[in-house]
């Protein structure tokens, strides 16, 4: 959107300029109805390789484009490929990973958004040098690169084992759970207590009506709360501010009084940079802050500077004052840092924790859905506010942050240091126990009292007082 090239080639005006960064978010709601079903049925690797593929005949299409329309067609194959991916990656790496390493892997996997960024960046601004179409066309060209890479990639990786547990084939998933609890060791106590979970809790949500189908998303009271909180990261994620800096930095600097082309190229790799960094920090603290703290802490840094950068736009937008302007920069740096820190780790962390196995892969596309809905809403209407109302729509926006403080402050849920069974206990108001094979004898009931329901399934070294000698013995010989 920078490169006078581009414009000039595809003469586009605010309208089309909006429509060929919204037409990619409407490519991923169109193929999130399918995304789960196709999931569920051919496993989370092959879901990853659909999107792969079509990714590329997107990326063909956008390079090769001839005008406006070509153009945007290839932006809508490419929405759907990147669509398709954001229900199976996230719902794979969820599923992959051991508890101590899934914040990290979910929120790791979303900051590399920003590594991606800054390669975009660079090869940008260095394909700006070129003095003819492929100035625009090789930035686009490279987008082919992670796609293939990916494609190599999947053959070496397992698939999720609570796919194959659902598929019948708990003997592959015991040795996925061995591979990255255990290296490979498959009677390790940890890799057996996390797959006797996982077992008993498929079962029940297979055997209960209400874990069924598309309506499982509204059926009953935990399931409708669980995709309500789904779809409250995809309306935040795309509607608290960071939609402008990302798709109409352009405008928002132009606004600052920074209209040098080279001078927002570089500014944009500096973003980039700065919000890898802050993003990856947030993924490191994100067990020991807690999902709740980080993302009402960073939203509310984040709103904060973004009533700012509204008012020194309103002051010294128009000015050249040198002083005022870098005021402004470091504001719209400090905004995006603060929701980077938050929210680039949170965005596909928090919905697969809340979503049940049975609601998943559906419910990832709900997520995905609405979280495309939000980014063409975003995209097609932040051009004309900051052509119509300038720094009043930094204002609007940060007035509705304030909301989304309050919405996440009363109603989320705490999801961190739990696996994803004992999550499922938060919203049904118990662990799914009851395979023969798991219990081995042990009282039921018994398992029932308070003090042994939460430490049943993980280690601990917490009993109750009043318990005699011959039912601590059990609970030790249960736990181990």
């Amino acid at each position: 959107m920078i490169l006078p090239s581009f414009s000039d080639y595809m003469k586009l005006n605010t309208a089309t300029q909006a429509a060929t960064s919204a037409i990619m978010w409407i490519g991923g709601a169109a193929i999130a109805p399918f995304g789960g079903p196709l999931l569920d049925i051919f496993g989370r690797k092959k879901g990853i390789l659909g999107a792969a593929a079509i990714s590329f005949v997107g990326v063909a299409l956008q390079s090769s484009a001839q005008n406006v329309a070509m153009f945007m067609a290839g932006r809508l194959i490419l929405g759907m490929g990147v669509g398709l991916g954001s229900i199976a990656c996230p719902t794979y790496t969820s599923e992959i990973a051991p508890t101590k390493y899934r914040a990290f892997m979910l929120g790791f996997y979303y900051d590399l958004w920003y590594f991606g960024g800054i390669i975009a960046a660079l090869v940008t601004y260095g394909s700006a040098q070129i003095e003819s179409t492929w100035s625009w066309r090789l930035p686009s060209v490279f987008q082919v690169i992670p796609s293939i890479l990916c494609v190599v990639l999947l053959p070496f990786v397992p698939e999720s084992p609570r796919w194959l547990v659902a598929q019948g084939k708990g003997e592959q998933a015991l040795k996925v759970l061995a591979i990255t609890m255990s290296n490979g060791n498959t009677s390790h106590s940890e890799v057996l207590a996390a797959y006797n979970q996982i077992v008993t809790t498929i079962a029940y949500q297979k055997e209960n009506p209400a874990s069924q189908s598309w309506l499982a998303a509204v059926k009953t009271p935990p399931n409708r709360r669980r995709t309500m909180l789904a779809i409250s990261v995809a309306v935040i994620g795309n509607l608290s501010g960071s939609a402008i800096a990302s798709y109409w930095l352009g405008s928002m600097l132009s606004q600052a009084g920074v209209t040098d082309t080279q001078s927002q190229l570089q500014i944009n790799i500096a973003l980039n940079v700065w919000c890898l960094a802050c993003a990856g920090a947030g993924t490191l603290l994100a067990d020991k802050i807690g999902r709740k703290p980080l993302a009402v802490g960073s939203l509310t840094f984040a709103l904060i500077f973004l009533y700012l950068v509204g008012a020194l736009t309103k002051v010294y937008g128009s000015s050249t004052n040198t002083s005022a302007v870098y005021g402004t920069v470091s504001c719209i740096f400090l905004f995006q840092g603060g929701y980077s820190f938050g929210w680039t780790t949170l965005l596909v962390m928090y919905p697969p924790e809340v979503l049940s196995f049975s609601l998943r892969a559906n419910g990832m596309a709900i997520y995905t859905f609405v979280s495309n809905a939000a980014g063409v809403f975003a995209t097609f209407i932040m051009p004309f506010a900051l052509n119509n109302i300038g720094w009043k729509t930094y204002m609007v926006n940060a007035s509705w942050d304030v909301l989304e403080v309050a919405f996440v402050a009363f109603l989320w849920v705490e999801t961190s240091k739990r696996s994803l069974e004992e999550i499922d206990e938060v919203f049904e108001g118990k662990i799914h126990l009851g395979a023969e094979n798991i219990m081995q004898g042990y009282d039921i009931e018994h398992a029932k009292t308070p003090c042994v329901q939460v430490h049943t399934l993980r280690p601990s070294n917490e009993v109750c007082e009043d318990k005699e000698a011959g039912e601590l013995e059990k609970d030790a010989k249960f736990q181990q």
